[in-house]
């Protein structure tokens, strides 16, 4: 098949149909994998399409289809404002896409419970779904509840926390070890020349994101700031209450504390520990995930650093994703790459939301 000198700058459907010396319809029909075309018609049509250099536009393709796109959100139904945050941006963002003929929603699943994840999924029709964002842990189950939805030709998104041996398309979010190690930099860098231990206050180690951050701070930590000896995590599942109980015997069975690593999201336990024991001195405390409390803790001085990502950024970024792998279209890693942010007293944005970016 040989195309003109001539061949057009914007090749249309026509002209895909004049160079196969096809219909139109027939060009439909292989554009939109529709069955009834010969083996050879495909191959010719397909021919015409290289040769041509024709590059279909997906969005008016879609539209002129009527088609919708259906996105879901799962998130840990857990009590902390990090996830609450992601939760209102999936609220604040739908309203507008749906002039993109898109909707979006959100449920919520026991956190740290696969069973219960799976199951979620498991419940999904395939057929009234075209993409899913999975904020959870990565298990067996739940690997095999997201490959049915993967061989159904569903997208899956894993969002914050990866599951990177499960056929998800992408992931969404920071770099957990990098996350963990920048943690540690600042850690040993507030201590300074000061010796003695740090407690590290996590969510559950079953958790892949908690588990990075963990890898990462302790190999910075013992490279790098030999002289202090990091202790057991303390998982606190997440909720402020357990982790306001559980402070005080970790604080009193361990004599020299002089810092707190909050490597997950249960913030409020540990600023309400402090509103009602004041330490002396006070250990350094790095947290993460710049959220109302964790402002206020930065403001009043009692957290030195918070390591964060936008929410927001997470959010659209998951649904560009979810959008381009329903098209078969390219992504564009470069935007889609979410950036670890540190925050301390002095640099905070001066609105509660930040800027969004991304």
């Amino acid at each position: 098949m040989k195309v003109s000198r001539d061949a057009p700058l914007n090749p249309t459907v026509n002209d895909i149909a004049r160079v196969a010396q096809v219909s139109l319809a027939t060009v439909d029909r292989v554009l939109n994998e529709r069955p009834g075309v010969r083996k050879v018609t495909v191959e010719k049509v397909n021919r015409a399409i290289a040769d041509l250099g024709y590059v279909r536009d997906t969005a008016a393709a879609n539209l002129a289809r009527g088609r919708v796109y259906r996105f879901l959100f799962i998130l840990p139904a857990t009590n902390n404002e990090f996830v609450a945050l992601i939760e209102r941006q999936i609220t604040d963002l739908s309203g507008g896409l749906k002039r993109e003929r898109t909707q979006v929603a959100c449920t919520r699943v026991p956190a740290f419970d696969p069973m219960a994840l799976a199951e979620a999924i498991n419940a999904l029709d395939p057929t009234q779904v075209d993409g899913v964002a999975i904020f959870g842990p990565e298990t067996p189950s739940v690997r095999d509840s997201i490959s049915r939805l993967r061989a159904h030709g569903v997208s899956v998104v894993s969002l914050v926390s990866d599951i990177p041996s499960s056929e998800r398309n992408a992931y969404v979010g920071i770099d957990n070890i990098a996350a963990g190690r920048t943690a540690a930099q600042l850690m040993g860098r507030f201590l300074g020349p000061v010796s003695g231990k740090v407690l590290v206050v996590t969510g559950s180690m079953l958790a892949r994101d908690h588990l990075e951050r963990r890898l990462g701070f302790d190999d910075v930590m013992a490279r790098d700031f030999p002289k202090l000896t990091v202790l057991a995590s303390l998982e606190g599942r997440d909720d402020p209450d357990l982790i306001e109980r559980l402070l005080p015997q970790a604080l009193a069975g361990t004599k020299d504390i002089v810092g707190i690593y909050s490597s997950a999201a249960g913030n409020a336990g540990l600023i309400r520990h402090f509103d009602q024991h004041q330490e002396a001195p006070s250990p350094i405390i790095v947290a993460h995930e710049l959220t109302p409390l964790s402002r206020a803790a930065l403001g009043d001085g009692l957290f030195d650093a918070v390591i964060s990502q936008d929410s927001g950024h997470l959010v659209r970024s998951a649904i560009r994703i979810m959008r381009a792998h329903s098209d078969s279209a390219p992504i564009n890693l470069a935007q889609e790459r979410i950036r670890i942010d540190i925050y301390m007293k002095e640099n905070m944005p001066p609105d509660p939301d930040g800027a969004l970016g991304g």
